[in-house]
């Protein structure tokens, strides 16, 4: 489905709707801003799970940022809706335990023990990865992936270390960037007002603060005066802070 623009009154009908139990309009809504809950599953691959199992999971997210989006908030439905795309991948992630791994790492790592075993006997030593992927007719990086993958993982909740009856946890060794959520956060509002320039003010933004050039430069480039653009950039800063 392709994405359709809402007006405001259109958006805030459809979660009046949904809240109400419409499930037309949930699904509609799921479906608007599925784009949503894609651009944040990019951010957990290569972590043990399939695209497919985090896209569902991050789905369940945007179901309940539209149970629970408050029209009160005075923010865009985006914004509130990434946070919790998030935190219920991060929970998956957290509470499902051993990592998930593909079918294909796994079909890797079993003919790369085989040839391993093969070429131990032949060369009367232990192969090297080079050796390995060689045989396999595959990159060392793929191989050193798909052995890694199915190495044994760490609980989180294990003791490593015990100090005076206080146990430390391997959880607590592990450090949290939470501005890490808000960088992707801020990226995608900017995103959002920014398709909502008009072209040259687009374009504008884009050269000045994208490209880092002059307002000279810029003029030079748009066949305006530094003085015009210095007047359509002082608008539109204004009309991001607004938006933002």
């Amino acid at each position: 489905m392709e994405r359709v623009e809402l007006t405001q009154d259109e958006f805030l009908e459809l979660i009046f709707r949904a809240q109400a139990g419409d499930s037309e309009a949930v699904n509609f809504l799921v479906e608007n801003n599925i784009g949503l809950v894609r651009s944040v599953v990019k951010r957990f691959l290569n972590r043990g799970c399939e695209y497919d199992d985090l896209l569902q999971i991050g789905s369940i997210g945007l179901l309940k940022a539209i149970k629970k989006f408050d029209t009160d908030y005075n923010v865009k439905f985006s914004t509130y809706a990434i946070p919790m795309i998030i935190g219920e991948i991060k929970r998956f992630l957290r509470d499902d335990g051993i990592i998930k791994v593909s079918r294909n790492l796994k079909e890797i790592a079993n003919r790369a023990h085989l040839a391993k075993e093969t070429l131990e006997k032949d060369f009367g030593r232990v192969p090297t990865i080079t050796e390995i992927a060689s045989v396999l007719e595959i990159s060392k990086e793929d191989l050193a992936v798909a052995l890694e993958s199915v190495q044994s993982t760490e609980y989180l909740y294990e003791t490593i270390h015990q100090d005076d009856g206080s146990p430390i946890l391997l959880i607590d060794k592990i450090s949290y960037n939470e501005g890490e959520d808000i960088e992707i956060i801020d990226r995608l509002a900017l995103k959002e007002v920014l398709t909502a320039l008009e072209p040259k003010e687009r374009q504008i933004i884009m050269l000045r603060y994208f490209k880092d050039m002059t307002q000279c430069q810029v003029a030079k480039v748009l066949g305006m005066t530094q003085v015009q653009v210095s007047r359509i950039e002082k608008k539109i800063i204004g009309k991001l802070r607004r938006n933002m």
